[in-house]
């Protein structure tokens, strides 16, 4: 078991005055077997009211109510979470899906429909192509090492690159670029399941990176595949890794635009330039 304090702070600095409507934050770890939040502290300036829920994904959702106005808005959660998931490749694939292609039982099949439909419709010849070099009609191989092969593909033939822009790359811009952040490249690891016919979801959290002595961590996205037998397992599709200790999700989607950490608008006056905005994370052993 692995202890970890992750400190996550959000500054959004106004030109004047704006009235702030509704936020919504995706900030709280995804408590499991795998993952059990210890102690969790939020801390909100201009004073707010704070509702928590769960969404359809089962996510844990806060929505801050504010009142008046303000030039700031800061956010700052700090959670200690113990995280049990040591041995990431210690797992059963069911015998009926070890080999791909494969299907899926009856019982399961409608549910992962959302999760096989392709979120960009307009992508599909230029995923073809790119799909086309894991696998070929006729051809048996080990789901996992499809799986595994995909990721590293990712890896090696992508360059990295930090985008401040929202939203994500169309897979089809981030296999023209040859480049493109964490959300870009799970994007495209999920689009190309969906291709195959597999099932797999976008999922957003941190990044814990041990050799980073000062503890400057990161928000990070990644997929997960449904595996038979094993469940949903994470691919880091910026390291090549499966998942393991050092990923903490906060929320997982069938699409990637759905689940920024903190969404939210705001009422101001015409004319008004875009806020600035500050973010610092760290996540250090606890």
């Amino acid at each position: 078991m692995k202890r970890l304090r992750i400190s996550h702070t959000t500054r959004y600095s106004f030109d004047q005055e704006v009235t702030l409507l509704t936020h919504r934050l995706l900030i709280r770890p995804r408590a499991g077997h795998d993952i059990r939040v210890e102690s969790s502290n939020l801390d909100v300036d201009p004073p707010c009211t704070v509702r928590w829920q769960r969404d359809l994904y089962g996510n844990s959702v806060g929505l801050l109510e504010f009142k008046g106005t303000t030039k700031t808005l800061r956010v700052a959660s700090e959670v200690i979470v113990q995280h049990f998931e040591i041995a990431p490749l210690d797992f059963l694939v069911d015998v009926t899906a070890v080999n791909f292609p494969f299907q899926f039982d009856s019982g399961e099949r409608i549910d992962l429909i959302p999760y096989q439909m392709p979120g960009f419709q307009n992508d599909h010849a230029v995923l073809r192509e790119w799909c086309s070099q894991f696998w070929k009609p006729g051809q048996i191989v080990e789901t996992f090492v499809l799986l595994d092969t995909i990721s590293k593909a990712i890896v090696s033939e992508f360059q990295y690159r930090v985008r401040e822009e929202p939203g994500v790359q169309r897979p089809s811009e981030t296999l023209r670029l040859r480049s493109g952040s964490c959300r870009d490249f799970a994007t495209l690891f999920i689009e190309t399941c969906r291709f195959f016919g597999l099932a797999a979801r976008f999922v957003s959290g941190y990044l814990h990176e041990p050799s980073n002595a000062g503890g400057a961590g990161s928000t990070h996205a990644w997929s997960e595949v449904y595996l038979p037998g094993a469940g949903w397992k994470g691919f880091d599709n910026t390291s090549g890794l499966v998942t393991g200790v050092n990923h903490i999700a906060t929320a997982v989607s069938r699409h990637p635009e759905t689940i920024p950490p903190i969404s939210g608008s705001y009422l101001s006056p015409a004319g008004m330039g875009l806020p600035k905005m500050e973010v610092a994370v760290t996540v250090l052993p606890a």
